[in-house]
């Protein structure tokens, strides 16, 4: 995938979860899936989360967009939406992960737009809308987490 990157978050959503003693770039950082693919978080809420992935070095063999890469962007997107819904004392575990890819994309970034389609105690569930440059609709996820508390961290 060529040059790693860092998954990058809002000063102002770094600054909430530090408060609560959580270091969101430790928790996204060594390793995880998310940095290796150029996954960039641009906008974070539990209302709304949006993030870019690049097309270069996420493609299959025809030199189009992975599906999984696709479904990568979105798992990520949704939990971090229904991670900051859950707050600093829950864990988003994704139980559920449906994705409909309606077209390819051979270059550029794509941008993923998370949003709530449910958020209780127990479980989130996020659509997340993946478009190309020309703001065409490459795929259409839906994510179910559950809620686990944090101090669980056991099956």
């Amino acid at each position: 995938m060529g040059e790693q990157h860092s998954v990058k978050f809002p000063q102002e959503v770094l600054d909430e979860y530090a408060s609560l003693g959580v270091d969101l770039p430790s928790l996204f950082s060594a390793g995880h899936l998310g940095t290796r693919m150029g996954v960039q978080i641009l906008e974070a809420s539990a209302e709304r989360v949006v993030g870019t992935m690049p097309v270069e070095g996420n493609t299959q063999p025809y030199g189009l967009l992975h599906g999984g890469a696709s479904a990568v962007l979105a798992e990520t997107l949704g939990s971090v939406g229904a991670m900051l819904h859950g707050g600093a004392q829950k864990l988003a575990v994704g139980v559920d992960l449906n994705c409909t890819h309606h077209r390819g994309a051979r270059s550029g970034l794509v941008t993923g737009v998370a949003t709530p389609v449910h958020r209780g105690r127990s479980t989130a569930t996020y659509e997340i809308v993946i478009s190309d440059e020309q703001d065409k609709r490459v795929c259409t996820a839906r994510l179910t987490c559950m809620l686990r508390d944090a101090g669980n961290t056991t099956g």
